[in-house]
Parts: C-alpha cells; sequence; structure tokens
C-alpha cells in the first residue's frame, strides 16, 4: 500500500469556484503532493491547475455521468472522496453495474448541519450514510444535528474532521493585499454570506443600522436572491453609502475586505464550521457571532468572541458600539487572540491530519502520529 502523501485521490465535487471549500481546502494545497483528479457536475469558473486532470460536467445528468465514467477509468483511486448528498447518490447510481471495486473506498463529507437542508438533500443522505465507507462531518456541531436515524446508518463509519484554514495561503494574500489597498478611515464591519433566509442577512443591516453608523460602513460579501430587498432597505433607511453589498468577487478582493476590516459579523442561522469566520479569524480580526452551534464550537472556552442570538438585532447592535468604542489596539489584542485560536486549534494541518488518519484507517493502515476527531 502506498504511503498516505502518495495516494491517488478523486474528488467529487459540485464545481471548481472561488467559494468552493472541497476545492480550496481539500484539493489546491495538495497540488504536487499528492495524485490528485476532479470530478464536477457544474462547469467551473476557475481553472484548475495543470497538474490537476479534471472531468468537467455540464450541469445535467448525463453530463456528469458522463464526466464521472471518463474519471473512473482514468483510476485506479485509492480514495473517491464525494463533497455533497446530491453527488453521493449520482455515484451511488454510477457505480451500480461498474467500478464496482471503489464501493470499498468511499468518503462522504458532510459540509453543513443537518436543518441547513433541504429536505430533498436529507433523503439523499440516507443511502449515503448507508453505504459510503466513511462518512465525516466538518464540526461536532454538524455530527449532533444529525437524527438518530443517521448515526444509526453510518454507525462506526461516521467520524468527525473539524474544518480548518489554510494559514499559509492566508497570509501570503492578505499581504499582498495590504500593500495594495489602504484601509478606510471609517469603522468597518464586513460580513461574508449568501444572501438568503438562513444567513439572515436583514438582521446585519437593522443591526448596523441601530449602532448609530455615523463614521461606519457594512461591507457584505456575497449573492443571493435576497439582494434587490436588502438595497431597497439600506436605501429605504438612509444607509446608501454606507452599506455596500459587493456580490460575488474574486478571493483576493475578499481577502483585501478581511485584511482592512475591523469586525467580522456573522448573524446567520445554521452554519456546518464556517471557513470564512475561521478565515476572519485568521488575517487576526476581532469576530462578532450569531449564538448557534458551530459558532460556539469555535468559541468553546474563550471569553472574546461575543455570541448574540441570531434574531436579536438590538444585541447585535450594542456589540458593534462595543467594539466601535475600543482603542485600535484593544481590537488588534482581540484579533491577535483569535489568530492563536484558529492556529491551535482549525488549522489545515489539524483538518488534512484527519483525513489523512480517514484515509489510512479506510486502507487498513495506520498513523500513529495523526490526531483525528472522532465523534462521541
Amino acid at each position: 500500500m502506498r504511503p498516505p502523501d502518495k495516494l491517488h485521490i478523486l474528488h467529487v465535487i459540485l464545481a471548481i469556484r472561488e467559494t468552493s471549500n472541497p476545492y480550496n481546502e481539500h484539493c489546491l494545497p495538495w497540488v504536487g503532493k499528492r495524485d490528485l483528479a476532479i470530478c464536477t457536475f457544474f462547469p467551473s469558473d476557475v481553472a484548475a491547475p495543470a497538474a490537476i486532470p479534471v472531468f468537467e460536467g455540464d450541469g445535467t445528468l448525463a453530463g456528469f455521468f458522463g464526466a464521472l465514467r471518463g474519471a473512473l477509468a482514468a483510476g485506479p483511486y485509492d480514495v473517491i472522496h464525494v463533497h455533497s448528498p446530491h453527488l453521493a447518490l449520482l455515484f451511488l447510481l454510477g457505480t451500480l453495474t461498474a467500478h464496482r471495486q471503489y464501493a470499498a473506498s468511499t468518503v462522504l463529507t458532510v459540509h453543513d448541519s443537518y436543518p441547513n437542508y433541504k429536505l430533498r438533500n436529507r433523503l439523499m443522505f440516507l443511502p449515503a450514510f448507508a453505504r459510503f465507507r466513511r462518512v465525516v462531518c466538518c464540526s461536532q456541531a454538524s455530527y449532533q444535528s444529525f437524527p438518530w436515524l443517521y448515526r444509526k446508518l453510518a454507525g462506526s463509519r461516521l467520524r468527525v474532521v473539524q474544518n480548518g484554514v489554510d494559514l499559509a495561503r492566508v497570509d501570503r494574500i492578505a499581504a499582498r493585499a495590504r500593500e495594495a489597498t489602504r484601509p478606510s478611515p471609517d469603522f468597518t464591519v464586513t460580513a461574508i454570506s449568501r444572501l438568503v433566509d438562513i444567513k439572515n442577512p436583514f438582521t446585519a443591516l437593522r443591526a448596523f443600522q441601530r449602532s448609530d453608523p455615523a463614521g461606519s460602513r457594512l461591507i457584505h460579501i456575497g449573492a443571493g436572491p435576497l439582494l434587490e430587498p436588502l438595497l431597497t432597505a439600506s436605501r429605504e433607511a438612509g444607509l446608501a453609502g454606507r452599506v455596500h453589498y459587493t456580490g460575488l468577487i474574486p478571493r483576493e478582493q475578499v481577502f483585501e475586505y478581511l485584511t482592512h476590516t475591523d469586525l467580522f459579523l456573522s448573524v446567520s442561522r445554521g452554519e456546518g464550521l464556517p471557513i470564512s469566520v475561521l478565515e476572519a479569524m485568521a488575517c487576526s480580526r476581532p469576530v462578532l457571532l450569531s449564538d448557534i452551534p458551530p459558532h460556539r464550537e469555535i468559541a468553546e472556552g474563550v471569553s472574546f468572541i461575543p455570541l448574540v442570538h441570531p434574531d436579536d438585532v438590538d444585541g447585535f447592535a450594542r456589540a458593534i458600539q462595543r467594539f466601535r468604542a475600543m482603542s485600535p489596539s484593544e481590537r488588534a489584542e482581540i484579533g491577535q487572540a483569535c489568530r492563536r485560536l484558529v492556529e491551535e486549534r482549525f488549522s489545515l494541518d489539524a483538518m488534512h491530519r484527519g483525513y489523512g488518519q480517514i484515509y489510512a484507517d479506510l486502507l487498513g493502515e495506520h498513523l500513529p502520529t495523526a490526531p483525528l476527531e472522532v465523534a462521541p
């Protein structure tokens, strides 16, 4: 059996995009270190490095099955790692009669918590939890969110490996961002999320409005169906000059905003283990978070990360005011504490060690120096 750093792994993901966690955290850092291939359902927005063969679907079932056949024929692979409930079900269907040798080499990562999935996705998880050789939740909160039936189906095959942040990449991009742009004199609050109900973007807007925003600005990075209603609400509140919705932007530009923000804000009602929060902390930014299980998991045992009920607009407004009233050195001290927390508990190295142990365990090997977060 080959050593874990030489494994040949096929990642099956929805698409290669700027914000794709499976691509950014599971694929890019291993370029040149592992033999990787990627199979996607949708056409990709960005080009993968030449070292990673990509078998790209066209957004249709036929297109995906064609891409999957091509990817599997290009094997053999030591591990097939799937990253969504849709693709897990399609993979099981696509290997019913061919490439059945891969049934014993499958890993499924659950990138969110159970309540955040639509009913159809929850149903798709049932056969995946029953059939995949390892099912890995991205946080303890994600694991705890799944009903008894799912945990029973997966049994000892269900594991936890917390999401991690590529600190070296964050530092490289943030350094370039600091050189390329200058901070605004305004107190800047930054949020990153899809503009959908579960991410609760109206609470962010209302809290900013009630925080006495003179001399402040709110930057909300992300896109979604609530953009137009949010723009209307912003104009009606007289905040059009102080609230900016960026839409989807390149990753480099995201870090330009994070590097110069004074406070990162997440008011979400549901997450897996949010990479955007961890990246803001990695940039040494203070964070203000909603009181939900994944955020509690991040803030466990520390006092410098305030947690506010997702619907407590006044509570968020008061917290924003407290951060604004701090001196820059006080905010910097909290930001440094956030950075240390990520280094200690949420680094990409720790995540990769966890998955390395998952792969080795799957293949009947052991990595005694690779600690693994295992669900109780």
